[in-house]
């Protein structure tokens, strides 16, 4: 997947390790070899796409697609979503929720805030792998602005 040329750099923001590694395998099994940063965290993924400033400059030049789980230890991922689509800097970045959350407020709520996709994590092994394969054949398609 590439932005103008430029290779896309997946961030992805998964507190689950199982399920962390299910999407990476996944999107790989789909043909995206982009490269996949991995936080755990809420705080150390904005720390490296806003810059420790909040101030989103450090992503000028960048090309990111953003994974991101509402279920964090830290802090939730509509926060994270509202602060990323409110920066100047960031408020294009692809976000793609993915969640266990299946709550219909909660589903409009992260389009209302900006998420371009948002896709239910199943609970059962099978259907979560082929959502994610699935999400990667979308990502390897995709545009990135």
């Amino acid at each position: 997947m590439k932005a103008s040329g430029k290779e896309v750099t997946i961030v992805m923001i998964e507190d689950d390790e199982g399920h962390a590694r299910l999407i990476e395998k996944n999107v790989r099994r789909a043909g995206v070899n982009n490269e996949i940063i991995p936080f755990t965290d809420g705080g150390s993924a904005l720390d490296f796409i806003l810059g420790e400033d909040r101030s989103g400059v450090v992503s000028i030049d960048r090309y990111l697609l953003v994974l991101l789980d509402l279920n964090l230890p830290d802090m939730q991922g509509t926060e994270i979503l509202d602060l990323l689509k409110t920066n100047p800097h960031t408020k294009r970045l692809p976000i793609v929720i993915l969640t266990t959350t299946d709550d219909e407020m909660e589903i409009q709520r992260c389009y209302d805030l900006g998420a371009n996709v948002y896709i239910t994590k199943p609970v059962d092994y099978d259907g979560f792998a082929n959502a994610i394969r699935q999400l990667g054949m979308f990502i390897s398609v995709m545009q990135v602005p």
